[in-house]
């Protein structure tokens, strides 16, 4: 499958995108960059996914399987991350202002230079995450 043909899959049906996932372990999905402004991603295992860079304002990704991947600088602004498992995520640099990230799992996180303004953090769970304003190691 190409790029497109993933996204397609991605944006249309996620348990199509899981499935396909599991029979394709090995294989690395680079979607830095992509656009996925509103989509719904609700229960997509995303983990194993590059996302640097990509447009996710306004996309539903509650509950998602985001551990371990790279959101660098991705745009996630008014994002639904509520019950997210987000751990071991690079946020390094994202822009978060008005996500709701209710309950989500943010432990070991790098929110190092991320912008957090107006998000929702009520319950979840920092433990561990790198949250200094410099967003570059010291």
């Amino acid at each position: 499958m190409n790029k497109q043909e993933i996204i397609d899959l991605l944006k249309s049906d996620i348990k199509k995108f899981n499935k396909y996932k599991e029979k394709n372990k090995d294989i690395c999905l680079d979607l830095r960059g992509t656009d996925l402004r509103g989509a719904d991603l609700q229960g997509a295992d995303l983990r194993d996914i590059y996302l640097q860079k990509a447009d996710l304002r306004g996309a539903d990704l509650l509950c998602c399987d985001l551990r371990d991947i790279c959101l660098r600088k991705a745009d996630l602004r008014g994002v639904d991350l509520r019950g997210a498992n987000l751990r071991g995520t690079d946020l390094l640099g994202a822009d978060l202002r008005g996500a709701d990230l209710w309950e989500a799992d943010l432990r070991g996180a790098d929110l190092r230079g991320s912008n957090l303004k107006g998000a929702n953090l009520i319950e979840a769970n920092l433990k561990g995450a790198k949250l200094d304003k410099q967003g570059e190691e010291k």
